[in-house]
């Protein structure tokens, strides 16, 4: 009944869709055809104020796990098909643009109310939109309510009747009168700016790091980068880089890295005095280690790469280097250990071997198109503790947090052909996926006669 209401509700304008897909454009003269376009454009920026309003309500009283999935960010990606970003995006509109309520259910505006009233007319675009929420995302926090309210409605009556390179440049101009000097340093302003953000691999193994750090971070990495990031320390290109003491003439007189590639390196021996210091505790019932896996036969090769816990490469050199200093675990998937790794249900707790081996054969959540690492999960037992469960290495998983409480609500999670699967109760059950293939790229290259899958 419920899909039927839904069918009903967009069949209107899937009618109309149809009968413009079979307009034959040759019949109208060019004029024609632009107004016919900017008709068009108008009916496309209105779509979204629906959206705001599905997604609002949903945000203040949908249970996600209901909907199969451990937040309502992985239902959208999960049913509409979009990437994550785009769901961000729609999420972060939904809560400045669509209708709100009382803790009492009393109706409220907007949070950016007259944003939203020009695009359900049809007069500001996704560019326009865009442009005000990062203007007013950008306005300090000294700013008062009120002007914040005025600048927003003044945006949005000049997006209305400008396009989107107009309103960019008013938006700079308006927030330069608003701020004009700048203001007086301000804890708070700082601590909502700061970031430090590891950004994802690329084809060549390289990241890129970024961030702003505040002035405290900064005062504690000055004197770490001056001592290891002199000239002479922590070179790897040394038979015997020195890391700690002074390093000799002839290291310093041979070191040719440039300042910022020896902060570089100084950050690697930074690490690793962390890793080894034993002060890190444990993560996920695993000491705060390196976690790398590979294969016993590219290991003898001394070829190919191995996967990290936090689910990226390091090349085999890289790899056997790093293995050298001892304080990082290896583990070679060979099908043999001497870890116990069947345990019955002796302990519910999945012991250091196992976790390792899980490792190895899962690399991180393996909830299909979940992409949280190894060292972002936990053990799952596939068939449940409470029911009998048992804490065997063929009988757990990696998931994280989310996916771990979610398969407790129906979801049959089981290990086939060495692959784990997630299959969702019947009701939920729309066609998705049932192995996650973003931590096991390879698996794709299997014809589909010998897939695990």
């Amino acid at each position: 009944m419920s899909s039927d209401r839904v069918t009903a509700a967009v069949a209107g304008i899937r009618t109309a869709v149809t009968e413009l897909a079979a307009l034959d454009c040759d019949q109208f003269t060019h004029h024609e055809l632009v107004e016919l376009l900017g008709k068009l454009e108008t009916v496309t920026w209105q779509l979204p104020t629906i959206g705001h309003r599905v997604i609002a309500r949903l945000q203040r009283e949908a249970s996600p796990t209901e909907l199969g999935a451990k937040s309502l960010g992985s239902v959208l990606i999960q049913r509409l098909r979009i990437s994550g970003k785009e769901v961000r995006r729609r999420l972060c509109e939904a809560e400045d643009l669509g209708p709100r309520t009382t803790l009492g259910g009393q109706p409220l505006a907007p949070k950016m109310p007259a944003t939203a009233a020009a695009q359900a007319r049809g007069a500001l675009g996704p560019e326009h939109v865009t442009i005000i929420r990062s203007f007013l995302d950008t306005l300090p926090g000294w700013v008062d309510p009120e002007v914040r309210e005025l600048s927003e409605g003044t945006l949005a009556s000049v997006g209305s009747s400008t396009g989107p390179d107009e309103l960019r440049k008013t938006a700079e101009k308006l927030a330069t009168a608003i701020d004009q000097d700048g203001p007086k340093p301000d804890d708070k302003e700082r601590a909502r700016k700061r970031f430090l953000r590891l950004g994802p691999q690329q084809a060549d193994g390289m990241s890129r790091l970024s961030g702003l750090l505040d002035p405290e971070p900064r005062a504690t990495i000055e004197p770490i980068l001056a001592k290891f990031g002199a000239p002479g320390m922590c070179n790897p290109a040394d038979h015997e880089p020195r890391t700690s003491g002074t390093p000799s003439q002839e290291q310093i007189d041979s070191d040719d890295r440039t300042a910022v590639q020896r902060n570089h390196d100084a950050l690697i021996a930074l690490g690793r005095t962390a890793l080894s210091s034993g002060e890190l505790g444990q993560h996920n019932g695993l000491p705060v280690t390196v976690i790398v896996t590979t294969t016993l036969q590219d290991l003898e090769a001394g070829a190919g790469s191995g996967v990290t816990g936090g689910g990226s490469l390091l090349p085999m050199a890289d790899l056997i280097r790093m293995a050298s200093h001892a304080h990082h675990y290896l583990a070679v998937f060979d099908k043999h250990t001497n870890e116990a790794l069947y345990l019955g249900r002796t302990k519910r707790l999945a012991s250091v071997g196992q976790r390792i081996v899980l490792h190895a054969r899962d690399r991180g959540c393996t909830k299909p198109g979940c992409s949280v690492p190894g060292y972002g999960t936990q053990v799952h037992h596939m068939t449940g503790w409470a029911r009998n469960g048992l804490t065997d290495v063929d009988a757990v998983t990696l998931a994280c947090g989310g996916d771990n409480r979610l398969a407790e609500t129906g979801w049959t999670v089981q290990l086939k052909d060495g692959v784990v699967q997630w299959i969702p109760p019947p009701e939920l059950d729309v066609g998705q996926a049932r192995v996650n293939y973003l931590h096991h790229p390879e698996r794709l290259l299997t014809p589909d006669d010998e897939s695990a899958a």
